[in-house]
């Protein structure tokens, strides 16, 4: 069984599952945070944002990571408690300097300024350096889109990726994703790693048993593989597409390293921090104001494409199976393995 098929199964009820509410998941997360050292402000972003990717189907990103943060926190890796620091740079420039701190409170503390930028000149961009980033990047990027808000991000990671023609791995996973706003339903939301798949999705796959799709990953000899534990056992991933996910992959290191002056993925070293998982490096978020100085509607034109691409066939359109996951579960509560529900409620009691 693959690590896709599983992603197709996992929804179905069984006696070793059990359903919760998402403000109930959220509490128990939050109090986890609590526990290990995070301040009241990081804890709730963390929480909201990790019950946010369980509540909406995106599972590597989820329950799952808790024990990655957990341990990082534990390591001495990351602060849990910073407190970012906003630098004015220009009319629509300005850097954060999330002080080795996690990304999303720095992403909270840029928000407001991002906003008002880009209304006022049309475009803002922030530069987050010294950041933590652990999650998925649609939490990032969908808020802003449900204001009428054109969002872009990216952030780089750990060394875990083999460059296209290259032999030792480089690159992270380096996701970049998008958001747009749309005049009918949700709004288009794209997030994917620029790798052949994300490093969560491998963990889960070797946890779980599965084989990955040929072309997804090498082992340490360089020779490839279907099997996760392989690739986590010094091997690698490969860039989707070849040499243009390669390429991607590499604007995204300038963005979120060069630009940001964060780490670049093979600058992290984390060898004098055991236990550390969340990858020391940077982020950028681009954020557009679609309609400013025209008379057009952006989320129309959005429309006009989304109706075309139904009519050739397109079934699903980004973003549209989390969002049904979502008002599922927001109707039906959220289904989790027993096993995890009871290692959670251990870690909010015990630390």
């Amino acid at each position: 069984m693959t690590i896709n098929s599983f992603y197709a199964s996992e929804g179905e009820p069984s006696e070793s599952k059990v359903i919760t509410d998402y403000d109930t998941l959220r509490e128990l997360l939050r109090s986890i945070f609590i526990r290990v050292g995070a301040s009241s402000a990081v804890a709730a972003l963390l929480s909201s944002n990790c019950a946010n990717c369980e509540r909406d189907g995106a599972l590597s990103h989820g329950i799952f990571r808790i024990p990655g943060y957990v341990s990082s926190i534990r390591s001495g890796w990351v602060d849990p408690s910073a407190v970012p620091s906003v630098e004015d740079a220009a009319a629509a420039f300005f850097r954060v300097d999330a002080m080795n701190g996690f990304a999303q409170p720095a992403l909270a503390a840029a928000s407001p300024l991002l906003i008002e930028k880009a209304r006022r000149n049309g475009i803002a961009i922030a530069a987050i350096r010294n950041s933590h980033h652990f999650s998925a990047l649609w939490p990032d990027v969908e808020p802003f889109a449900e204001m009428g808000l054109l969002a872009v991000s990216m952030v780089n990671s750990f060394a875990c990726t083999v460059p296209f023609d290259g032999k030792k791995p480089t690159f992270g996973t380096n996701p970049i994703a998008f958001a747009a706003p749309r005049g009918a339903g949700s709004p288009l939301v794209a997030d994917l790693a620029t790798s052949a798949i994300a490093n969560g999705d491998v963990q889960i796959a070797a946890r779980q048993g599965f084989t990955l799709p040929p072309g997804y990953g090498v082992d340490r000899d360089g020779k490839a593989t279907t099997d996760p534990n392989r690739v986590l056992d010094g091997g690698a991933l490969l860039t989707f597409g070849g040499y243009k996910g390669s390429a991607v992959s590499m604007m995204i290191e300038l963005f979120a390293a060069a630009l940001t002056g964060g780490k670049f993925s093979y600058e992290v070293d984390w060898s004098d921090h055991p236990g550390a998982q969340t990858p020391h490096t940077g982020q950028v978020v681009i954020v557009i104001d679609p309609d400013c100085g025209r008379k057009t509607v952006f989320a129309q034109r959005v429309n006009a494409l989304t109706e075309r691409l139904m009519k050739v066939g397109v079934s699903r359109l980004p973003g549209d199976r989390r969002h049904t996951r979502r008002a599922l579960s927001m109707k039906n509560g959220i289904l989790l393995q027993l096993a995890d529900w009871q290692r959670l409620n251990d870690m909010a009691n015990q630390g």
